[in-house]
């Protein structure tokens, strides 16, 4: 009897770590591609805290990918409105300057 208790113990503690190991990896997976998606999302011009809708189980990852695939992308947008000749909506950097003056600006 005490050999039949010692062997299930051993393939208790396997199988438990298993399925630590399994956790462990899923949650990297699911971690990678948040931030993959996250990537996507901000240079498409959309706020990159959409891609947590794929931690919705079922329907996150579709909703994401409708939305990437079908929606109008605010850097289209933005792209649209450069190629038309529409003055951009943030001030304009500073020009260049003179020859001659320090590296650090006074004003």
């Amino acid at each position: 009897m005490n050999d039949n208790s010692a062997a299930a113990a051993t393939a208790a503690s396997v199988i438990g770590g298993m399925i630590i190991g399994y956790g462990i990896v899923l949650v990297a997976i699911m971690a990678f591609t948040v931030w993959i998606y996250w990537r996507i999302f901000v240079k498409a011009g959309y706020n990159g805290a959409l891609a947590l809708l794929n931690l919705v189980p079922g329907v996150g990852p579709l909703v994401v990918m409708v939305i990437l695939a079908f929606g109008r992308w605010p850097i289209e947008d933005e792209l649209a409105a450069l190629r038309a000749g529409a003055p951009m909506l943030g001030p304009m950097p500073p020009g260049p300057m003179p020859p001659g003056t320090s590296v650090m600006p006074t004003s």
